[in-house]
Parts: C-alpha cells; sequence; structure tokens
C-alpha cells in the first residue's frame, strides 16, 4: 500500500514542481494527448483480445431454474434461455450491479455448541459501488463543457442537478464528495478486513490512489486553490483543436494543482486498459454473464476442437469385410463370390 500511495503523490508533486519549471506544454498538453492515446489504443487492444477468444464450454452463471419441462417454472433473469433474457440480465448487471447485491459476509461466533460460521446479507458494498461508479459517470459529464462550445443543454441540466443543495459559494456539487466518500470507503474496506488487506496488492491500492487523488484535487481547486476557469477551458479547446497554447491564469505555480489534477487523470487514463478496471467493457465480453443457459436445448460445440476425418461404416466394411464374412458377423454388403471361399481355404 505505501508503495502506491508514494507513487500516486509522487505524479502529482511532480506535476506541479515541471508546472512551476515552466513545462507547463508538456503536463498540460503533451501528458493528456498522449494518455488519450494510450488509453484508446489499449482498450482497442484488450477488446479485441477478448472478443476472438474462444469459448470451449457452456459455462453461463445460473442463480436460479433453468427451463427444462414444461410444469417447472424457470428463471427468465437468472437463468435465461433466451437472447431477451441475457439482455435483461445483462442490464442489470451494468446499470444495477444486480449480482453483488447478493453480497454476503461471513462471521465465526462463539456459542454454547462451539464456533460457528453465520452468514448474513451485507449491502454496504453494493451501495458504495454504485454511488463510486454513478459519480464518477456525473463528473465524467460534467466535465464535458470544458471539451465543447457551445455547451450543450443536457450538461447545463447535468450541472444544475448536481449542484442542486447550493451548498457554499460556488456550489458544492455532490458528484465529487460523494466519489471522494465512496473512494475513502472502498480503501478503509481493504484496509479494515485481515482477510482482504493479506490478499490485496498494490494493483488493488494504485487505482483507488489515483481516483482519491482526482476527486481530492479537484474539490481543492474549485474550493482553495481558485483556478482561473476560463484559461482551463482556454487551454482545454487548444488540446481539443491541437493548437496548444498555455493561457496566462495557468502559468507556472499558479496553474499547480490544476497541472496535479490533470496528471493524476492522465494516469488513470494510461493504468486503466492494462488493469482490473478494464472490467467495465471486460463485462460483456464475459461469457458467464453473455451467454443462455440453453444446454438441455442446444448443443454447445467447442470452438478449439481440430476438425476430424470421420470414418463410416460402410468404409470399415469395406477394408474388413472377408474377416467379418470368416468370423460370422453380419454384413451389409456380402463378400464377392469365390473370394471368400479363397480366404477360407
Amino acid at each position: 500500500m505505501a508503495f502506491s500511495l508514494m507513487a500516486a503523490l509522487g505524479i502529482g508533486i511532480l506535476a506541479w514542481a515541471l508546472a512551476a519549471l515552466g513545462l507547463e506544454m508538456f503536463v498540460g498538453f503533451i501528458l493528456p494527448l498522449t494518455a488519450f492515446l494510450v488509453f484508446l489504443g489499449g482498450m482497442i487492444w484488450r477488446v479485441t483480445t477478448w472478443a476472438r477468444v474462444p469459448v470451449p464450454f457452456s459455462i453461463a452463471t445460473t442463480a436460479g431454474q433453468q427451463k427444462s419441462l414444461p410444469w417447472i417454472k424457470p428463471s427468465h433473469i437468472d437463468s435465461p434461455s433466451t437472447k431477451i433474457g441475457v439482455a435483461a440480465r445483462m442490464g442489470l448487471e451494468v446499470l444495477l450491479f444486480r449480482s453483488l447485491f447478493r453480497n454476503t459476509a461471513a462471521q465465526t461466533i462463539n456459542d454454547e455448541g462451539g464456533p460457528k460460521l453465520v452468514y448474513w446479507s451485507s449491502k454496504w458494498l453494493w451501495v458504495f459501488s454504485l454511488l463510486f461508479h454513478y459519480c464518477f459517470l456525473m463528473v465524467f459529464i460534467r466535465h464535458f463543457r470544458f471539451f465543447l462550445e457551445p455547451v450543450p443543454f443536457f450538461i447545463t441540466w447535468a450541472e444544475d442537478l448536481d449542484g442542486l443543495m447550493q451548498i457554499g459559494v460556488p456550489r458544492l456539487y455532490m458528484s465529487g464528495a460523494i466519489l471522494l466518500v465512496a473512494a475513502l470507503f472502498l480503501l478503509l474496506r481493504r484496509l479494515r478486513d485481515p482477510k482482504l488487506r493479506y490478499i490485496s496488492l498494490p494493483a488493488d491500492y494504485f487505482p483507488l490512489f489515483l481516483v482519491i487523488g482526482v476527486a481530492l484535487s479537484g474539490i481543492m481547486m474549485r474550493y482553495w486553490f481558485k483556478t482561473d476557469i476560463a484559461s482551463v477551458k482556454e487551454l482545454i479547446m487548444g488540446l481539443v483543436t491541437l493548437s496548444p497554447s498555455i493561457p496566462e491564469g495557468v502559468r507556472g505555480s499558479v496553474g499547480g494543482m490544476f497541472y496535479t489534477h490533470i496528471a493524476l487523470v492522465s494516469a488513470l487514463l494510461i493504468y486503466l486498459p492494462f488493469s482490473k478496471l478494464a472490467h467495465s467493457a471486460g463485462l460483456l465480453f464475459s461469457p458467464t454473464r453473455n451467454m443462455p443457459t440453453n444446454t438441455r436445448e442446444v448443443r454447445h460445440v467447442n470452438p478449439w476442437n481440430p476438425p476430424k476425418k470421420y470414418r463410416t461404416y460402410a468404409e470399415y466394411e469395406d477394408d474388413f469385410r472377408d474377416a467379418m464374412a470368416e468370423a460370422g458377423l453380419p454384413l451389409e454388403k456380402e463378400p464377392a463370390p469365390g473370394l471368400h471361399e479363397e480366404t477360407a481355404q
């Protein structure tokens, strides 16, 4: 964990230092453009790799009664046998994390009969995961105002909805605050649970620290390190149109927090395609989710099976007809006259 934390802090501090040294063009233009290209190419590579992998078995996950006899009621979503059922299950999984809703926790308790393992429903992980992903989506949508001119009406509506509570000046966007809280919960969950902490790797901590850094730097840039929004948009529009320029409002250490924010976002984009975070696209290619449970109706053919040359019974009898006739075995076609007699002699 310490290595992941130091790596995330190092990225932010290095970006601030480079901006202070006058290298704003590298941090504000070259780095994010490179990160976007790596992200795009990496995701295309991952998706095409997954799409080419053959599925040797029908391994759809079932959590209900499979379709069988007419008088047995099947579970159309938990064990879908049609494409519509698969689409419904996939939609609930992508939009509502339906399988995570069934999350259970286990604990050993001591009673009069000795230690006993007890399971109970635990919905906290589902709640905070849902908040994390949807708040991230809202933050992503809100930031499109920097990339588009004029700003579409739906982005303005999203901003108004996100800042509905009108807390403070400038107003507090709920998605940013909830995103930070949800990411901290996911981090503390790993630190608090001994079993989960034992199996956690730096690859599990690093993206969490990056997300926390992105959310925290964005909040600080909005409320404490006041950044010129007009200059930020001018810089980003130059990035979109490939016309790089560094406005006066974000030059040097004045825009240090902005460049820290940009560097952390760029690191997250570069890291995402080659990490567990790519599950967002991988879920759609998971055979446990995108295959129907129709093994009683349709035979699944293994695409890895090499082509085989099959031998018919007629060909087998042509090769061994005389020996079969000599052994007295029944034949579909009798041997030629005289040939059997010569063989018998």
